[in-house]
C-alpha cells in the first residue's frame, strides 16, 4: 500500500476517570521526525510512545498531541486536615476571649479556610495508565494510516497515468529511431552536397562521417534506460510501502534520460516528445515527495 506523508488521525476514550484524546498530523520531510507534546504525568511513556509510532510510520514529521481530561468525581478522594481545623477553631475562641466578643464560628465557616478540605487525586498504576494511553493511541495510528492510504491511493493512480503516458512517448522514440536516423542522414548529406557544390561525394567517407556522428542523434541506450527506470518504478509502486526514497532515485535517473532524449532530437516530432517526457518526470518528481 502506498501512503502519503501527509494525514491526520484522532481517536478517544472516555471512562469514569477521564477521557484521553490522541492527535496525529503529518507533514513531507526527508526523514522520520516526531514532536510529541503530552501532559507531564505521561513523561514516563514518551519512549514506548516513539517505538510504537516508529514500527507504524516510515517517513515524515509528525505532531503528536495526547491530552487528559480528568473528571474529579471519579479519580479523587475528599479528605478534611481535622488537626488544622482546630487549631483554626482554638485561635477564634481565643480571639473571642480578649475581644469579648461571642465565638459564633460554625463548621461551614471552618470549612471555608484555606487548606481544611483537601483533594487528592486517587493515585492510578502506571501500567493501568499505560494500557489506556496505548488503546488509544493505536486507535489513532489506525485512523492516521487510513487516512494516508487514500490519498496514497490517489498518488498511485495519478503516477501510474503518469508513467503509462511516458511508456508511449518512449515507445514512439524506439519505433521513430530508424527514421530519425535517416532524416539526419539526409540532412547532414545536403549540408554537404551544399558546401562542395558540382563535386561528387565519397559515399566510403560519408558513411564513416555518419557512423562517427551517429551517436549525436542514436537514442537506443536512453530509451532503453528510461523504459527500464519506467518498470521499475511501477514495480515500486505496486510493492507499496516506504518507497519514497527509492522513487525519489528513480526519478532523477529518468530526468537524466530524458534530457539526453531532447538534446539528441533531430526533428519536430521527437522535441515535443522529449518536451513531454521531460514535463512528466517533473510532475512525477513533485507527487513524489508526497510518498512516505
Amino acid at each position: 500500500m502506498v501512503r502519503s506523508m501527509t494525514g491526520f488521525g484522532r481517536a478517544e476514550s472516555v471512562n469514569e476517570n477521564r477521557k484521553l484524546t490522541v492527535e496525529l498530523k503529518s507533514v513531507n520531510n526527508r526523514y522520520l521526525d516526531f514532536n510529541i507534546r503530552m501532559p507531564r504525568k505521561f513523561n514516563s511513556f514518551e519512549a514506548a510512545i516513539r517505538a510504537f509510532l516508529k514500527e507504524e510510520i516510515g517517513r515524515g514529521k509528525v505532531d503528536v498531541f495526547i491530552s487528559e481530561e480528568v473528571y474529579r468525581n471519579g479519580s479523587g478522594a475528599l479528605s478534611v486536615n481535622t488537626e488544622l481545623a482546630a487549631q483554626y477553631l482554638a485561635a477564634a475562641r481565643k480571639l473571642g476571649e480578649e475581644l469579648g466578643l461571642e465565638n459564633t464560628v460554625t463548621i461551614q465557616d471552618l470549612m471555608n479556610y484555606p487548606d481544611i478540605l483537601l483533594l487528592t487525586e486517587t493515585e492510578i498504576q502506571e501500567d493501568e495508565l499505560w494500557e489506556e494511553l496505548s488503546a488509544v493511541l493505536k486507535e489513532a495510528v489506525r485512523s492516521f494510516n487510513a487516512a494516508r492510504e487514500a490519498e496514497g491511493g490517489r498518488l498511485l493512480a495519478d503516477l501510474g497515468a503518469k508513467l503509462a503516458g511516458m511508456k508511449e512517448n518512449v515507445a514512439f522514440i524506439r519505433e521513430h529511431e530508424a527514421e530519425i536516423y535517416e532524416n539526419y542522414r539526409t540532412r547532414l548529406l545536403e549540408k554537404v552536397k551544399e558546401l562542395i557544390g558540382d563535386r561528387e561525394v565519397d559515399e566510403t567517407q560519408f558513411a564513416s562521417a555518419i557512423v562517427a556522428y551517429a551517436d549525436k542523434v542514436c537514442t537506443d541506450e536512453e530509451t532503453v534506460r528510461l523504459a527500464s527506470h519506467i518498470e521499475q518504478m511501477l514495480t515500486e509502486l505496486s510493492a507499496g510501502g516506504s518507497i519514497g526514497r527509492k522513487l525519489d532515485f528513480l526519478t532523477q535517473e529518468m530526468n537524466r534520460e530524458a534530457n539526453t532524449i531532447l538534446s539528441k532530437a533531430g526533428d519536430l516530432a521527437t522535441s515535443n516528445v522529449g518536451i513531454s517526457l521531460k514535463t512528466d518526470v517533473e510532475k512525477i518528481r513533485e507527487q513524489i515527495q508526497n510518498i512516505e
